[in-house]
């Protein structure tokens, strides 16, 4: 059938002919107009507002400020809910905030007839704060004296995890042990989606109607409740395509806040976009982190015992919170196989900058960056392979991880390395780039990675899939996996068609989600959508093939026993699968029998209780120009272990997309923030340094297909693996070009500069 084959996207036509509709594309023009009031300091209390100069003004309809909205503190992650109050996210978030916490925060929202208009009452309004002192990084904020931005959470620690393996007191003490320590760090970065954040929303029948930009409407329905204090019935939210969220459209964003103004000015319809300045300021960011690694190890090489301390920077407001440090632990626990201890301790800090949330990795290119920065510090340090280094230590087969329960089933990392490896001749250009000089060199390295699909054991993980046939023997079915640019749709569709016995063009997935109608799911996050939506449409489809066949026996006057659907038709197994009709006919007269008339549809849920491993490697060659400062990257490739391949090519563009994303996580990107006020200083496209097609080298994309047992159809998660070992591997490339050990990211000139004097190369 189709599984494996490079089938065009069943969405291609729309979105490449421009026919597709987005959010701002399916509003009146004739909607109210929503626009925010973001403080313009970094902490403090709103102590008065005057709003008559903008109420003043023609086409304002309604201001709404901070001292106007309910006290319901709620969560914006967009993590399954859970009816254990110990397993809930932070409900730090207010729909407007007296008390500001990041130079940015929504303290009041105009609603006019117009932009004009909106934007003149904005400017209007004159707000009096009460100014307190900031903080910008999570070491500051857990100073004694730091101000503190929750009550509820002292030193501004949001929460701190520490876990041991072994006795690592005892295991350091072996005699003869080798130290090595290093302190990596990443930074604030934005998601930099092509569609910005929109919403609209009106009431019908006494409930709210929210359109959105969300890459999860069912989870989004239930935020949108508890903000506003109402029954989680009377929202309804629909999601129609969106323009990339890649995580920060995995929180529920403004549409809370819409909601509610939409109430405040009687049901009419609002739309609430914000401009790209306020994207990037106001919205979700990557969370730095600062990570410190201590490793003990024979003089062998073989590790013995390890230490792992982060420090995750929070920004203002919990989000996704602990999460994403505490993901960002089990590369360090899972990735390398110390023989005998390991320690980990993580801090998730709350600091006065925007809020930090999921962003495609979920903390693992934070891990993977410091973890396999050091690792190859320690293999250059005992002169050994960094690959032979690896294969020494790395997640043998068969480990179990004593608590998240992930089996490592294959020898993926060892098979991903050895295709990147012969890709890019490894052994050759090792030996070729060995004893440089002069002010430009050349320089390869590598990184393994580690990422586990979807969210079990830490969260629930449900999917819902309905069927239902046509009368021309084509199949309608509804997920609550959404897709968001990646493919989704497509797979489902090949899924579908492969379990069913039809061909895929003749699955219709409805790509728009609609609470009201959509069976639920959890949407898209954790790489999660093959994996645990898979789930739900092979038990849809055989129990709508089930059906099918009962009805095809009255039709035929043969045991069902006998039958089979085979590429839309009905055929006799005891005769060499003998065509005996279509599922058109069959459906057509299902659907209008006299005596046995019925529509044939099922809908069902599956819970996914297990994980999968996506394992692989990033290898990268560069250019290194000293005296600029300037890294030219020349070829990076990526190897991924992501189960059976549904649609290779695809998997492919997920690959280089995810690559394009390292490019610019491990050369370019840094948010930059004003240490005196606070204000994010590059918030918007021009200043903010994303990699053009320009910087980009050839990207290539290989895969090992071992399927997963655990799926019904054999896969893996590859959504955010392949973004996550790439700003390592062009790390370690320019260790080997220059011989300097870097140990923060973005490899800009001014760092790569300052490190390379330090360094005696300039």
């Amino acid at each position: 059938m189709s599984i494996g084959q490079s089938i065009p996207r069943v969405d291609a036509w729309e979105k490449v002919s421009g026919k597709a509709k987005y959010t701002d594309d399916l509003v009146d023009r004739n909607a109210l107009i929503c626009k925010v009031l973001h403080s313009t300091i970094a902490n403090g209390l709103v102590r008065k507002m005057d709003i008559s100069g903008a109420e003043s003004i023609p086409g304002v309809v309604k201001v709404i400020t901070c001292f106007d909205v309910p006290d319901f503190p709620y969560p914006t992650a967009g993590h399954p809910w859970s009816t254990d109050p110990a397993h809930w996210d932070p409900m730090d978030r207010r729909l407007l905030n007296k008390r500001v916490r990041f130079y940015g925060d929504d303290i009041a929202a105009v609603v006019a007839v117009d932009e004009i208009s909106a934007s003149r009452a904005l400017r209007a309004i004159k707000v009096e704060y009460e100014e307190y002192p900031f903080v910008l990084s999570p070491e500051e904020a857990m100073k004694e004296g730091a101000p503190l931005l929750h009550e509820e959470s002292p030193g501004n620690i949001l929460k701190s995890t520490k876990i041991e393996d072994g006795d690592f007191e005892a295991a350091i003490k072996e005699e003869g042990l080798i130290c090595f320590e290093g302190v990596y760090e990443t930074p604030i970065v934005q998601h930099c989606h092509i569609e910005s954040v929109t919403s609209w929303a009106y009431m019908e029948n006494g409930r709210i109607v929210v359109t959105s930009s969300t890459q999860i409407p069912h989870i989004v329905r239930r935020i949108v409740a508890q903000a506003l204090g109402i029954p989680w019935g009377e929202v309804r939210i629909i999601k129609p395509y969106i323009g990339g969220g890649f995580g920060n459209k995995q929180d529920s964003l403004y549409e809370p806040l819409n909601a509610f103004v939409c109430k405040q000015v009687g049901g009419r319809l609002v739309k609430l976009e914000l401009t790209r300045e306020e994207v990037f300021s106001s919205t979700r960011v990557r969370h730095a982190e600062k990570i410190y690694l201590k490793s003990w190890l024979r003089p062998n090489g073989r590790l013995v015992a390890r230490s792992y301390t982060a420090y995750s920077n929070q920004g203002a407001y919990g989000s996704h919170g602990h999460g994403i440090a505490a993901k960002g632990t089990n590369v360090f626990r899972q990735l390398y196989n110390d023989e005998k201890a390991r320690r980990t301790e993580i801090f998730t800090v709350y600091t006065n900058t925007a809020a930090a949330g999921a962003m495609r990795g979920y903390g693992t290119p934070q891990a993977v960056f410091a973890v396999e920065s050091h690792i190859e510090d320690i293999a250059r340090s005992m002169n050994m392979d960094p690959l032979e280094f690896r294969f020494l230590n790395m997640m043998p087969v068969g480990y179990v991880d004593p608590f998240t329960k992930n089996v490592n089933r294959f020898d993926s990392l060892r098979q991903c390395v050895e295709k990147g490896r012969e890709w890019i001749k490894w052994d050759e250009k090792r030996e070729r780039y060995a004893n440089q000089t002069g002010p430009v060199r050349r320089g390869i390295g590598m990184s393994l990675l580690w990422y586990n699909t979807a969210v079990w054991p830490i969260s629930i993980e449900v999917s819902s899939c309905r069927m239902v046939l046509n009368q021309d023997g084509s199949i309608q079915m509804q997920l609550g996996e959404t897709e968001i640019g990646q493919g989704a749709d497509t797979v489902f569709a090949q899924m579908a068609g492969e379990t069913l016995g039809i061909p895929w063009e003749k699955i219709h997935v409805i790509s728009a989600q609609d609470t009201d109608i959509t069976p639920f799911g959890f949407g898209a996050y954790g790489s999660r959508q093959t994996y645990v939506g898979g789930a739900s449409i092979h038990k849809a489809a055989l129990m709508l093939k089930e059906k099918i066949l009962r009805c095809a026996e009255r039709y035929n006057k043969i045991a069902a026993a006998d039958l089979d659907l085979i590429d839309g038709s009905i055929v006799q197994i005891s005769k060499n699968n003998e065509k005996l009709h279509s599922l058109a006919e069959l459906a057509t007269d299902t659907f209008y029998h006299k005596e046995h008339a019925e529509h044939l549809t099922v809908e069902v849920t599956a819970q996914v209780k297990s994980n999968a491993l996506s394992l692989g490697c990033a290898f990268a060659e560069v250019e290194v120009d000293i005296p600029l400062g300037k890294i030219t990257l020349l070829n990076l490739i990526n190897c991924h272990d992501c189960g059976r391949l549904i649609n290779p090519k695809t998997a492919e563009g997920q690959v280089h997309g995810g690559m394009s994303m390292a490019i610019g996580f491990g050369i370019y990107e840094k948010m930059l923030y004003d240490p005196k006020t606070g204000e994010l200083l590059n918030g918007n496209l021009l200043d903010y340094k994303l990699p053009t097609i320009l910087e980009h080298p050839r990207l290539e994309g290989q895969f090992v297909e071992n399927p997963e047992p655990t799926s019904p159809y054999g896969t893996k998660g590859l959504g955010e693996p392949p973004t996550v070992p790439g700003a390592p591997a062009i790390r370690n490339a320019v260790l080997h070009a220059t011989g300097v050990s870097i140990n923060s990211i973005p490899l800009s000139p001014h760092l790569l500069f300052s490190e390379f004097q330090k360094a005696g190369l300039i």
